[in-house]
């Protein structure tokens, strides 16, 4: 029998003698951030804690669980059957790491709490039971969350739920796992009224926008903010060559190898980020060349089996490891406490990203950790410079939230039916009570609806996209109970990234791209990639038809997914150089570079938007100093070079940088407002993006989390390629005969906001708009040569490119710092 337990009452945060006698044993105090959250659920508030790692925060979120089931607070009461608690976080790992450490106190205490862990990975008989026989605690994801909700029981699951703790929120709610589950909570609030939410987080640069996500009808005044105490400043340093000087260009940073050595030897675990994949594999693979000492190293990153990481994480956890190069896969935090230094490889791409990072060292609120930042190159010194200066004085960086997917509801609005028969209204409340979709009207929401139920306009003849039906009382429900088990298998948020084979007709095979990089291209296009310049023929499921070029390669070599520089970073470059009087803080030779750059030419200034043309090669080039990052730099690249073209001043190539887009031709520009008018977004923009393949990547996305293709079948699961040919054709039927389905729409959201970061272009084209500076000079700039270096290159971290790049960007420095006047020899 179920039954709401009643506790003695007690003054709002008063810690249970249980749970103060647990601290005291162990030598701890309850923190006051702790005992603020146990205040907050005690007065039945919602609330958001923000606290530094290690300062016990997954602890503060369970606090009142764990005070629930004192006897103290019990009195003669026992503990209630049922589900009590929800814990969710972004990473199965992390739950069950979680479980682990939850598990310590709670048999100390000898508290009657049952804790479990739900994923994927659960054996589905267990999954039955605990359908059947909820724990007290459950650990699990947002994706295993709304399948839960997709079952007739979970009324009766949810209906005694107290409490909902979200960890690392920051990790998804800007996302669209975010909006699952932000609709995932909308419907445990209507199961169970009195739930309390709680979202933890290290890391959040305007916690006001997480309280409003967090909060239902995102009011949010109903939800505390709880600060942590501060804990212990971290260390950190930038990593700089004893003899030589920061290198111009490159990324790899392997000058700072014997080094890196020595601080592996001074400390017990050193976790050694990397931003790529590539890149971790080649420090990883350098730092070994460089072991003599046959230190053990290991290496971890997503793209390694699960068997590998978890033996990774085994040895880890066991103190077997001195060393561990890694990538994002290890920014959320398994809590292994010998670690004593982080090391960053290259620039930190964000504040809150570093802050993350660095906060994986000693894992305690009162000892300092301790971190090391490795400069690839000038640009990425200043970057690093910047993020040092953000984490002492505490500012953060993040992404921005936007409006809730389409896609992701329409996925909601299939598991509601999976769960039972609803109503139109009841449901659209619901679902507005999430600040994410308080945007959704009726006719929006209307159009999900006829699009879970038919597929849309265009595809309501076909029987399979059927999958609901408005009864002649208004009460939607399946049109048949196998659609629920279709939906079991499919239903999910993450869709893996796909390879493209690049190839010529013939079938002869160059390697592989990711994905992005060849949906950005069209028919005609060329690029760099295996030491070639080849032209785009097709596109056709998986594979990357080219031939060789009959011209030099336009758009930049492959350079492979990466993440780009914060805004907030990217703004404090800018006042960096702007300031001449702290460059006295820099060593010699980048002072030297920016002062000979003041000299001949310009600085990029707050507010304003620098342009260098310059002849080079007998070719004319100009530079645009956006600090947009290389997303958004390599997408105005593309819409720049198509505008040239319309303008006859034959563009023939550009290269993007976090920092720097440069773009060459035949002719000289004369007027580069010109090409950055706003209507670039109206014009060239949509002819780019529907002439290339960013649509129909961006259409599989949505495709598949909407429900409208499936991956999955009982006992066998779609190819890439399958999926691909399935979604492609759909595709060239609805923009043939319903240019404005549903999905089309979600599609373009994407392309714009996530694809080709048309936000922060826009931005751009704001500056641009109020001040440019153009400055003509007679020869290249020092601030140029990191990305002219570029040209004609692939990032790829293999050693000898590395090499060839530094000897290029040396060359091209002993032109660019000279002080006197006169063209190129």
């Amino acid at each position: 029998m179920l039954f709401q337990m009643r506790a003695i009452a007690t003054p709002a945060g008063q810690i249970p003698p249980e749970i103060a006698e647990w601290f005291d044993s162990r030598g701890w105090c309850v923190r006051s951030h702790q005992q603020a959250m146990l205040a907050a659920a005690d007065r039945g508030k919602h609330a958001l804690l923000v606290a530094d790692t290690g300062a016990g925060k997954t602890l503060s979120g369970f606090l009142p669980t764990l005070a629930a089931f004192c006897p103290s607070r019990l009195g003669s009461e026992k503990p209630a059957d049922g589900l009590h608690t929800l814990y969710v976080s972004p990473l199965k790992a992390l739950a069950t790491d979680v479980q682990r450490n939850l598990l310590t106190p709670v048999e100390e205490m000898g508290l009657a709490i049952r804790i479990e862990t739900r994923s994927g990975d659960t054996p589905s008989d267990r999954k039955a039971r605990q359908r059947a026989r909820p724990p007290h605690i459950l650990l699990t994801t947002p994706e295993s969350l709304s399948l839960l909700l997709s079952y007739p029981e979970a009324p009766s699951l949810f209906a005694r739920l107290q409490r909902i703790v979200v960890d690392e929120v920051h990790a998804f709610a800007t996302g669209k796992r975010g909006d699952l589950l932000a609709l995932a909570l909308t419907r445990l609030q209507a199961i169970a009224p009195g739930l309390r939410r709680a979202a933890l987080s290290a890391t959040l640069a305007d916690p006001d926008e997480y309280r409003g996500w967090l909060a239902p009808w995102g009011d949010i005044d109903n939800v505390e903010l709880v600060e942590g105490e501060p804990g212990a400043e971290p260390q950190v340093e930038i990593l700089l060559p004893r003899e030589e000087r920061i290198p111009w260009s490159g990324h790899a940073a392997t000058w700072a190898i014997p080094q890196l050595i020595e601080q592996i030897k001074a400390h017990r675990t050193t976790l050694v980020f990397t931003n790529t994949r590539f890149l971790a594999e080649y420090i990883f693979q350098e730092l070994w060349d460089a072991n003599e000492d046959n230190l053990p190293i290991g290496i971890h990153h997503g793209s390694l089996s699960r068997e590998a990481r978890r033996k990774v994480e085994a040895a880890m956890t066991d103190g077997k490891l001195r060393a561990l190069v890694c990538t994002a896969s290890l920014d959320l935090g398994i809590d292994w406490g010998d670690i004593d230094l982080v090391v960053q490889m290259g620039a930190p791409k964000g504040s809150s990203r570093l802050l993350q990072r660095i906060g994986r060292a000693n894992h305690r609120l009162d000892s300092p950790s301790e971190a090391v930042l490795v400069p690839g190159n000038r640009f990425e010194f200043l970057e690093a410079f910047a993020a040092q200066q953000a984490v002492r004085e505490g500012q953060r960086d993040g992404d921005a939230f936007r409006p809730g997917g389409l896609d992701v509801l329409a996925q909601h609005v299939m598991a509601m039916a999976c769960a039972g028969p609803f109503q139109e209204e009841a449901l659209l409340r619901e679902v507005r009570s999430s600040l994410s979709y308080a945007w959704v009207d009726e006719t929006i929401f209307h159009r999900v609806l006829e699009f879970v139920a038919t597929g849309g306009y265009a595809l309501r003849s076909y029987d399979r996209f059927r999958r609901i039906v408005r009864e002649k009382d208004g009460i939607w429900r399946l049109t048949h109970p196998e659609h629920a088990a279709r939906h079991r298998l499919n239903a999910g948020i993450i869709v893996d990234a796909e390879m493209l084979d690049v190839r010529f007709r013939n079938g002869r095979s160059l390697g592989k791209v990711e994905e992005g990089f060849g949906a950005s291209l069209e028919p005609g296009d060329t690029f760099r990639f295996a030491g070639m310049d080849l032209e785009v023929e097709s596109l056709k499921e998986l594979e990357l038809v080219v031939r060789a070029a009959k011209r030099s390669a336009t758009i930049p070599s492959y350079m492979g997914q990466r993440m780009p520089i914060s805004t907030h970073l990217a703004d404090r470059v800018r006042a960096m150089l702007s300031d001449r009087a702290g460059w006295a803080r820099f060593p010699d030779d980048v002072r030297e570079w920016l002062e000979v750059q003041d000299w001949r030419s310009h600085l990029p200034a707050p507010g304003r938007l620098l342009v260098e043309s310059f002849p080079h090669r007998n070719l004319a080039y100009t530079s645009y100093y956006t600090f947009e990052g290389w997303n958004a730099n390599q997408s105005l690249g593309m819409l720049i070079t198509r505008r040239m073209e319309d303008r006859r001043l034959n563009p023939l190539g550009f290269v993007a940088t976090d920092y720097t887009l440069v773009v060459w031709g035949l002719k000289a520009v004369d007027d580069p407002a010109s090409l950055l008018s706003p209507d670039i977004l109206t014009h060239e923009f949509v002819d780019w993006v529907q002439q290339s393949y960013l649509l129909r990547r961006a259409f599989r996305e949505v495709a598949l989390i909407s429900g409208l293709v499936e991956r999955q079948q009982p006992g066998k699961r779609k190819s890439g390629r399958q999926v691909t040919f399935s979604t492609d054709l759909i595709y060239d039927v609805l923009r043939k005969y319903e240019p404005d389905h549903l999905l089309i729409e979600a599609a373009w959201a994407d392309a714009r906001a996530r694809m080709t970061d048309v936000a922060r272009i826009a931005d751009v084209l704001d500056r641009a708009a109020r001040e440019i500076d153009h400055v003509v000079l007679d020869r290249i700039s020092p601030l140029s040569v990191p990305a002219l270096s570029m040209i004609g290159r692939e990032s790829l971290p293999s050693g000898a490119a590395d090499d060839d790049l530094l000897l290029e960007a040396e060359s091209l420095a002993s032109v660019a710092m000279r002080i006197d006047s006169g063209n190129e020899d």
